[in-house]
């Protein structure tokens, strides 16, 4: 049985670096799987490519639901744990995998059914439309798989455990190296494979481990000590806290998804190679955002639990230990990725015009990075402090209606071109951040008595 581990205690840096390295680990590997489907669809073709990346953001729009329950467990079973409430902290975490697997089954046909308006939404008739639509109906087979993956794995970082998450991401990543080979190009003499579909085939099967593993660790852990398959059977009060939590959560992922169709709205314009483009420079800057991943998931069960103790000056400390070592990275990162950022496209496409599109947007984009980097921990930080109702509104102004805005001034009003949608996104990060700071600074001064 693994114990639960005590942030409200002991050295903020200490706990933030032990439990941020093991994430980040977790979420390279994470981001490696996803490289490699983009690499295998640039063996297919670059039509094949943009019809990943335009699959994708349908699909990732009904797996928010999974992020919006991870934050939702982290916080309020973190919470109840830094308050030494150890039966509260059972019935959310029992309740609230009961309650993600109701909405995991729901979501599987209304995505049926609305996947595939939001892929013609954002992209023009053509091959990449039809294969990105198939891709995405064979996905939705996965879609519990990494919505309970993500709920589970909040349950496992309130404890301090980012270990078995990274365990199963590893493990997913070599699963989805052998698979993707086999199921797109089969076995020579013996099975022709089954091309494009075969991503998907392979998603599906290395996520349904990830599942059982990371479920398999948390029934070992002590949360879930004397639990019974009865306990897992969703209670309305647990359930309205569990969405009063995980709804703005979601929300704002969806949001971060209407960014990225309001992207290709502006893309489709410029062609098949731009779609391709985004959808692979997209991959690249993630590998550039792993620390920060890592280390921003980490704040979040750190800050519950000392709010959840009412250690308020070690709650402001989490997140400003997490800048301090954010930017750190982020001295390294930038320059790699605005120097290096022809060879890593060339790393996937041999497209002139999709390299040279994807490069435009990684220089930008290097200029940015260490605002995302702020902008994630202030999440964490909100989603901390049980009120993530405000990363909704700060999503809905930077991931909607700015992109929205800017990208039409640059765009249309000033014709800037296809450089005119990155500089829309990076004005829209910009002021996003400062509108962060200041909401931040009203909900610290009434929680926690100051920011500063």
């Amino acid at each position: 049985m693994t114990r639960t581990r005590d942030l409200s205690t002991g050295n903020i840096a200490s706990h933030l670096i032990q439990l941020a390295v093991p994430a980040g680990i977790g979420m390279l590997f994470t981001t490696l799987y996803n490289v490699v489907d983009v690499f295998f669809a640039g063996l297919i073709g670059t039509e094949a490519q943009a019809g990943l990346a335009i699959s994708f953001q349908a699909f990732f729009i009904f797996i928010t639901f999974g992020f919006g329950l991870s934050a939702a467990m982290a916080a309020l079973v973190g919470n109840a744990t830094g308050a030494k409430d150890f039966n509260k902290a059972f019935q959310i975490a029992n309740r609230g995998i009961g309650f993600g697997l109701l909405i995991s089954l729901l979501l599987i046909f209304i995505a049926l059914w609305v996947g595939p308006l939001l892929i013609k939404l954002i992209s023009t008739k053509g091959a990449y439309r039809e294969i990105g639509i198939q891709y995405f109906n064979i996905l939705t087979i996965a879609i519990p798989s990494f919505v309970m993956s993500f709920g589970i794995n909040g349950l496992l970082q309130s404890q301090g455990d980012t270990v078995s998450m990274q365990r199963a991401q590893i493990g997913a990543f070599f699963a989805n190296v052998g698979l993707n080979p086999l199921l797109v190009f089969g076995i020579p003499g013996l099975w022709n494979g089954m091309g494009f579909d075969g991503i998907a085939v392979a998603t599906v099967i290395s996520q349904t481990g990830v599942v059982l593993y990371v479920g398999k660790q948390l029934f070992k852990s002590e949360l879930m000590t004397g639990w019974q398959l009865a306990n897992l059977t969703p209670n309305l009060a647990t359930a309205k806290s569990i969405t009063s939590q995980m709804l703005p959560t979601t929300l704002t992922m969806v949001v971060m998804m209407t960014s990225g169709f309001i992207v290709q709205y502006y893309l489709k314009s410029f062609g098949t190679p731009a779609v391709a483009a985004y959808g692979v420079a997209l991959r690249v800057e993630q590998l550039f955002l792993l620390p920060v991943f890592g280390l921003t998931g980490a704040l979040l069960p750190i800050a519950a639990q000392n709010f959840g103790a009412d250690q308020k000056s070690r709650t402001r400390e989490a997140l400003f230990t997490c800048w301090k070592f954010g930017f750190i990275f982020m001295a390294i990162a930038c320059p790699i990725l605005f120097f290096a950022s022809p060879l890593l496209m060339r790393m996937f496409t041999s497209d002139v015009d999709v390299i040279q599109i994807g490069v435009s947007y990684l220089r930008i984009d290097g200029f940015i990075l260490p605002i995302y980097m702020m902008l994630f921990a202030i999440n964490s930080f909100l989603q901390a402090l049980k009120k993530p109702i405000w990363t909704l509104w700060i999503g809905i102004y930077r991931q909607s209606f700015g992109v929205a805005f800017f990208g039409w001034i640059f765009v249309y009003l000033l014709d800037f071109g296809v450089v005119g949608v990155w500089l829309g996104i990076a004005t829209s990060v910009l002021t996003g951040l400062i509108l962060s700071l200041i909401i931040t600074r009203h909900v610290a001064n009434q929680l926690l008595g100051k920011f500063w």
